[in-house]
């Protein structure tokens, strides 16, 4: 998995995670037919299921499609950005060349007048100020760049929160369970609490509709 892919699935990790610690209390009936099993606490039944997170970012579409759109702007503005350092870059380097053509040309007394020597200095006086005018407006773009990607990724994150959770309210309206974990965060599972296959499928259907 490259850089960017961890970066963006890190992002919507962080996401879809937040979602799963979920409490759910009410006195509905107990109907659901999923693979979520109940324990016993304090001699009361607990409904709990759980979530397989790394599942819900591969295979729900909407994960899906929202990490290829962040990976496709963090690459595009990466590209950009790269493209006009390098520019830069190079003609900092022509710069540097010229500065010290000048230097040399001083020091052997090999320009013509002095009129031309005071010439060529202003002539790489006004380049240095346009260099440095072009960096600023390098970071100026980088940190633009970075801003907006940030502000896209927190909206594709709103987008694939919003559907998650708008489909585990539905999911238990009837406050059958009253947890819902991250199996990330569980140490210890037991076969049979796993809903992830069930909620993958109907968040599926759902976005397809």
């Amino acid at each position: 998995m490259n850089k960017t892919q961890v970066i963006v699935n890190s992002v919507l990790a962080v996401a879809v995670a937040a979602l799963f610690v979920l409490y759910f209390t009410g006195n509905g009936q107990k109907t659901k037919t999923s693979a979520a099993q109940e324990v016993v606490v304090d001699g009361e039944l607990l409904p709990i299921a759980l979530i397989n997170t790394d599942s819900i970012l591969k295979h729900y579409t909407l994960a899906v499609e929202a990490s290829e759109k962040l990976m496709n702007r963090y690459e595009e503005s990466t590209v950009k950005l790269d493209t006009k350092a390098k520019s830069l870059q190079k003609e900092a380097e022509t710069f540097q060349r010229d500065v010290m053509d000048f230097q040399r040309k001083v020091e052997a007394n090999a320009f013509l007048s002095r009129e031309r020597a005071e010439s060529e200095q202003a002539r790489l006086q006004k380049k240095e100020q346009q260099l440095m005018a072009k960096q600023q407006e390098l970071e100026n773009l980088r940190q633009k760049l970075s801003a907006d990607f940030m502000q896209e990724q927190n909206e594709l994150t709103q987008q694939l929160s919003d559907s998650v959770q708008q489909y585990l309210r539905e999911y238990n309206a009837d406050g059958h369970f009253h947890l819902v974990l991250n199996d990330a965060t569980v140490m210890n599972k037991v076969a049979g609490y796993d809903i992830t296959n069930e909620v993958i499928e109907a968040l599926n259907k759902r976005y397809k509709k």
